[in-house]
């Protein structure tokens, strides 16, 4: 249909045109992942993405198809342009403390928590994977951000070190590839490939080090991911990573998934991509992740931005993160949102948009001022400067299937928690 064709090409353009990545993808040739050759030969579709090359889709499933499988199933991607932190020393904690925004000190060994790194007016300059082990910190950032953060934590590093303290940091992502294994038969198809840890029996957010799989040993398995379903991050030895990979997909219940479904996949489900829902000039609280931010350490005054995080706590923020259902018509980030009632009064701004497989309707991520948004509320997005109604609503807009608490597997409207990854964070 015309709408499917408008968001694969939306996808394709989403996944070219990060704001905040431009100027890296397009300032040298493209860094290409270890499994590059790998996706080539299985018809990976590969394009420019945060100075990288990755595949956007495969040629024996559209992103559409992609999407759903991974919904139905398991997909398999690879995020091994991400960066892959190790942080070690006495006083790991005390520094990486003092430049995120929840409490690292309070996470015991094997838990993971999203962070945010802030500037001092409380922007946020990445979001952030932290995990503690007994002997380091495991940090997982975004690929287009890996300079700009590797910059930031080095200038606070030098002047923590300079006063005695005990802390080196490393970048492993030569060393260890990143692959994410997303959907509902994702436990049943890595479990057969890890003899030495019943893998279903991981808690969600939780990472287990050192596990072999398929052979491959000094492997990382956290439950997380960045699609809404249960599933995995692994961090693999580069050289071992293709193996891996490839007795993943024998299984016929695993496809290798693109970029573009891990958008619109995320996008159903409520999840931030940094640079264009969340960036420099948004704080946590804006963003609508104010459930990162320890409350005791903005009180104390204990990172970067805090004092303007501390008053935003108190008084309130004047835009708020939210959904749109679109009744036609696939939405585009930039895009402006107006009012049903008055289209010259613009109320907020789409900062990512596409096609819902799930739900059949273009779908986006805003920001509408403070005290717009109501459930259901209609309104119009601008689009090639025509008005398309559809209805606030949310996020997310598709409900998420982590892996919960009590040890099941289900379908749970909660908050949209960015980005259980990194990103993993996300991008």
């Amino acid at each position: 249909t015309a709408t499917m064709r408008r968001s694969v090409q939306v996808a394709k353009v989403c996944v070219r045109r990060q704001r905040c990545y431009a100027t890296h993808a397009e300032s040298g040739p493209l860094q290409r992942t270890v499994l590059n050759q790998f996706h080539k030969t299985h018809g990976g579709v590969m394009v420019p993405y945060s100075g990288w090359e990755m595949p956007v889709e495969y040629k024996d499933l559209g992103i559409g198809d992609s999407h759903m499988f991974t919904r139905k199933s398991a997909s398999l991607f690879d995020v091994s342009h991400m960066g892959q932190l190790r942080i070690e020393g006495k006083d790991r904690v005390e520094f990486l403390d003092k430049l995120v925004v929840s409490d690292i000190s309070k996470l015991t060994d094997g838990k993971s928590q999203l962070s945010s790194f802030t500037n001092a007016k409380g922007g946020i300059i990445d979001d952030t994977m932290v995990t503690a082990n007994p002997d380091h910190l495991y940090v997982v950032i975004n690929a287009g951000c890996v300079d700009k953060d590797l910059k930031h934590i080095k200038s606070h590093l030098e002047s923590f070190v300079s006063s005695s303290k005990d802390v080196k940091l490393s970048l492993i992502s030569s060393e260890f590839s990143l692959i994410a294994l997303q959907g509902p038969l994702a436990v049943s198809s890595l479990k057969p490939l890890v003899s030495s840890q019943d893998v279903s029996t991981i808690p969600f957010m939780t990472s287990v080090n050192n596990i072999t799989i398929a052979g491959v040993p000094n492997c990382r398995v956290t439950r997380c991911g960045y699609t809404g379903e249960d599933g995995f991050e692994i961090s693999v030895p580069s050289e071992h990573v293709e193996k891996v990979a490839s007795k993943l997909i024998e299984n016929p219940n695993v496809k290798l998934a693109g970029l573009g479904a891990r958008d619109s996949l995320r996008l159903e489900c409520g999840l931030c991509l940094y640079g264009n829902d969340i960036d420099e000039n948004t704080t946590p609280i804006e963003a609508g992740l104010g459930w990162t931010v320890s409350k005791l350490k903005t009180k104390n005054h204990g990172y970067l931005g805090s004092e303007v995080i501390e008053q935003q706590l108190k008084d309130g923020v004047q835009k708020k993160r939210v959904g749109i259902v679109l009744k036609r018509g696939v939405p585009r980030g930039g895009e402006s949102i107006v009012s049903s009632g008055d289209q010259k009064k613009q109320i907020g701004t789409v900062t990512s948009g596409g096609f819902s497989p799930v739900l059949g309707k273009g779908i986006a991520m805003a920001y509408v001022e403070n005290g717009e948004f109501s459930k259901g509320k209609q309104v119009n997005v601008v689009m090639r400067g025509k008005p398309f109604e559809g209805t606030l609503e949310d996020l997310p807009l598709v409900p998420t299937s982590f892996f919960n608490s009590k040890g099941k597997e289900g379908k749970k409207k909660a908050k949209a928690k960015t980005g259980a990854t990194t990103s993993s964070t996300n991008s």
